[in-house]
């Protein structure tokens, strides 16, 4: 990565590996010795949903949501295929090979390490990762292996709209599966405050201030007063949460470098399952990047919010999602560098014309 591509990204995302460390640090530190403090944060809960928790979750997922135009979906028609792929792998493979995956590792490879209670929450956190590919950090990754952003806001677009329909009975099923009862209101609930909500929010923002001020102002200047909102949201979201479950950590620190291990595999797996089919289908470099980017990354705000409204802040299934949090960074940095050095495997130029 060139001297210029790492200014792309602002030190709180190029280093959020390491902030998200400190504050899991900061969270059992809190919950180990001023357990009074996530004690009284737990007394405020409204349908198993931690509202200190959500109104963060608020602060991080809105920002994102703005910066989504559905107008460009109207341009789907002119180069399909780089969404077929994007929707085929986020939809069709992803959930079910994380699945797989991580059921492996948990139950098998992992089996005499890890408990089995506690194996069947670390796959429910992985089945919730699974299920919610990439929208915002798509924009992050995008730009740094100078994706085509027109395109990319059509992939995170229409990702948008099929996460409305297709996370609830994707993870209903795979919960199901795994023996694990959730039920259907409480996905759809939980889909409603951190999808719909902001996402509606999000839009209408976008509309008013677009229509007042020009387009102009909301990208270079409005937008940009949020920048580190998503960032602040979620280290003080994973201090509260690391302090409602520093007890299970003490107990079981090992257990984090165990539920990390098939998270990483599964992102590999399905960038180059997305990245080479796009080669197959001879895409460009400016395409296929950004495809590869959404499937291998996480919504894991929304994983992470879904996680808690079904098994609480102290379950074991948010802390699996947490660890997503946590490796997600260094990884996708990883494959940046792996789609920028392997530009030369994909036509100069599209064979069809690419969304403008």
């Amino acid at each position: 990565m060139s001297k210029g591509e790492k200014l792309n990204m602002g030190a709180f995302q190029k280093y959020l590996s390491v902030w998200v460390a400190l504050c899991m640090a900061a969270g059992v530190m809190i919950g180990r010795f001023l357990p009074a403090f996530p004690e009284f944060l737990g007394k405020f809960e409204y349908a198993n949903v931690s509202v200190p928790v959500a109104l963060l979750i608020w602060v991080m997922i809105y920002p994102m949501m703005m910066k989504v135009d559905f107008k460009s979906i109207k341009n789907v028609g002119r180069n399909p295929k780089g969404l077929y792929v994007t929707w085929t792998v986020n939809w069709l493979i992803k959930p079910f090979t994380m699945y797989a995956i991580a059921y492996l590792f948990f139950f098998v490879i992992f089996k005499n390490y890890i408990p089995g209670d506690l194996a069947t929450n670390y796959l429910a956190g992985a089945i919730l990762l699974g299920a919610a590919p990439c929208t915002a950090m798509v924009f992050v990754w995008s730009q740094l292996t100078k994706g085509n952003p027109a395109y990319t806001v059509v992939q995170v677009a229409t990702n948008d709209l099929i996460i409305l329909l297709l996370f609830v009975p994707i993870v209903k099923f795979l919960l199901g599966v795994s023996n694990i009862t959730v039920p259907w209101e409480t996905l759809f609930i939980s889909v409603i405050l951190f999808v719909v909500i902001p996402l509606a929010g999000g839009m209408l923002t976008r509309i008013h201030v677009v229509s007042k001020y020009g387009q102009e102002y909301f990208d270079d200047i409005f937008v940009k007063k949020f920048d580190h909102a998503t960032t602040a949201g979620l280290l003080l979201t994973l201090i509260l949460l690391f302090s409602f479950q520093g007890e299970v950590i003490l107990q079981n620190p090992a257990h984090i470098a165990l539920i990390a291990v098939p998270l990483i595999i599964q992102t590999f797996l399905i960038f180059f399952i997305a990245y080479l089919s796009a080669k197959k289908l001879n895409l460009p470099h400016d395409v296929a990047a950004p495809a590869g980017m959404i499937g291998a990354s996480n919504f894991f705000e929304l994983a992470v919010a879904v996680a808690i409204a079904l098994f609480g802040t102290e379950s074991p299934a948010a802390l699996a999602t947490v660890v997503g949090v946590l490796t997600e960074v260094p990884v996708m940095l990883m494959l940046v560098k792996i789609a920028n050095n392997t530009k030369h495997w994909f036509p100069a130029r599209a064979k069809a014309e690419t969304v403008k």
